[in-house]
Order: structure tokens, then C-alpha cells, then sequence
């Protein structure tokens, strides 16, 4: 393996099509305003390294960062890559993942407006993410431990499977197929809208209008909190530690609640209301 130490790249292109290389401690900026630093490369491990130009790491085959930064200039900074590992670092640009497969993250900090979209095989495990439109249409993700901030998260994804994490997001989960969530917060208004084959399991769960037009929806010994007029058209299958405030117009199924405020059923129902509604506590 080449060997790079120390050393400033801050032309176009500048170690294109590398092979085999070791970069540590390496800075890629300056005022050339150089782009595509390590564009078609393949088997490069970076450490201690800071990234401060225009797509860095576009169509790489196998790469594993430690310890790096990459600042908002970096713009869309991992494209169209296989087999990436990322770890102990730092990730800005407004579209810092996109149509790439199989990238390991942890114990990594990432403010990136538009995060992962379209891309396969993904896990990440303590990470802290702040984006506003996450994971758009992507498939095959794990995460543990994750801390979300944001909006529109998890659409039209597949394949998800979300453990021992927080996620403050609002309108998450929309179109989302195959999806599990266990032990997890999941606070933000109209949660899961349209969804198809979602789970919680002992999660909490917070917001308005949540979980409505689903197909297949669980819910396994979960709290909800100012959830009201929840489950609306959804077909359902929902055991609730405590109170609803109420649920609206539920197509079929059953939910069980300790309590349960206000159950709705208007006559303007676009669909049969046929659930089992049961208060526990009645």
C-alpha cells in the first residue's frame, strides 16, 4: 500500500483513479478550489484527514475513513461508492451519501440536509444525524443507537430495521415498506402515513395524526403521547400501554389501549370502519 503523510491536495483530480493508498493526516483544500480528489479510486483508507473540496470520493470501490473531517463544502461528498467504512468522524455537505452500497457508519456526527438517498445496505450504529430529507428511497438499512433530528425521514424506503434509538422527525416512514422499530422514541406529527408491513415494538411514540393508511401495521406493548386522531383508514393490530387521545375512522383490526379518549366514527368515512376498538381500562 502507497503511503501519503502530511501532505495538501487542493488541485482537480488530484489522486484520481488511486489504487492501494494509505492517506494519513492529509488535507484536501486550498485555493486552487480543486474537485473529485479521489474520483474512481479504489482500496483507500484515510486517517486524521480533513475534506474541505467538492466531491471527494465519487464511484470508489472499497474505502474506510477514521477520524476525518468532511466540512459543508464538501457538498455531495460520497457518490455512486461500494463498500465503504466510516468511523470517529464528522460529515456535513448537503448531500454527503447518495446512490451508494454498502456503507458502515458509527460513532460519527453527520449535519447533511439530504442524507442517503437511494442507496442499499446501509448500517449505522451510534451516530448522531441531523438532515432534513434522509435515506429517499433507499433499501437495507440497520441502524442502532442512532440520534435523528429532522424531517421527511425513511421515505419510500425498504427494509428497515431501527433499534435502541431516537428519532424527532417529523412526517417519517411515508410509503415505507418492511419496517421495524424496537425500543425506540419516535416523536414528530404524521408518523408513518401510507406505510405497508411496519412494526414497533415497545417504542414510544409521540405526535398528531400518526400511523394513518397503513396496511399491516403493528404495534407491540407501545406508549403514545398527544397522539390523537390516530390510525385513520389504517388496517391494524395495536396493543398500547396507557392513554390514546383518540383514534378516527380505523378500517380494520383491532387496538387496545388502556385508555382511549375519543373513538371517531363519521359518517363521511371513505371506507368501512370494521376495527375492534378495546380500553382496558373500561
Amino acid at each position: 500500500m502507497n503511503v501519503l503523510e502530511n501532505e495538501r491536495f487542493g488541485t482537480e483530480r488530484a489522486l484520481y483513479a488511486s489504487r492501494s493508498l494509505l492517506l494519513k493526516n492529509c488535507r484536501f483544500a486550498g485555493e486552487e478550489d480543486g474537485e473529485s480528489a479521489l474520483k474512481e479510486s479504489a482500496g483507500i483508507e484515510a486517517r486524521d484527514c480533513f475534506f474541505d473540496l467538492r466531491y471527494p470520493l465519487w464511484h470508489v470501490g472499497g474505502a474506510a475513513l477514521q477520524n476525518c473531517t468532511m466540512t459543508e463544502n464538501c457538498r455531495a461528498a460520497l457518490w455512486y461508492d461500494r463498500d465503504v467504512a466510516i468511523r470517529g468522524c464528522s460529515m456535513g455537505g448537503i448531500k454527503a451519501v447518495r446512490e451508494c452500497r454498502g456503507v458502515t457508519i458509527g460513532d460519527t456526527r453527520i449535519v447533511s440536509p439530504e442524507f442517503g438517498w437511494k442507496s442499499r445496505d446501509i448500517s449505522l450504529r451510534k451516530v448522531s444525524l441531523t438532515s432534513e430529507y434522509a435515506f429517499l428511497e433507499s433499501r437495507n438499512i440497520r441502524a442502532q443507537q442512532l440520534e435523528f433530528t429532522g424531517k421527511y425521514s425513511f421515505q419510500y424506503t425498504r427494509n428497515v430495521r431501527i433499534e435502541r434509538s431516537d428519532l424527532h422527525t417529523k412526517d417519517a416512514f411515508w410509503h415505507a415498506k418492511n419496517v421495524i422499530v424496537t425500543d425506540s422514541e419516535v416523536d414528530g406529527e404524521y408518523l408513518g402515513w401510507y406505510s405497508e408491513g411496519m412494526t414497533f415494538v415497545r417504542c414510544h411514540i409521540k405526535g398528531t395524526q400518526p400511523l394513518c393508511y397503513c396496511k399491516n401495521l403493528r404495534l407491540i406493548d407501545c406508549t403514545m403521547e398527544n397522539c390523537d386522531l390516530a390510525f385513520e383508514y389504517s388496517d391494524v393490530r395495536a396493543d398500547v400501554k396507557g392513554e390514546i387521545l383518540s383514534v378516527k375512522n380505523v378500517h380494520r383490526g383491532i387496538v387496545r389501549a388502556d385508555r382511549i379518549g375519543e373513538v371517531i366514527v363519521t359518517p363521511d368515512s371513505v371506507c368501512p370502519v370494521r376495527a375492534h376498538i378495546v380500553q382496558r381500562g373500561a
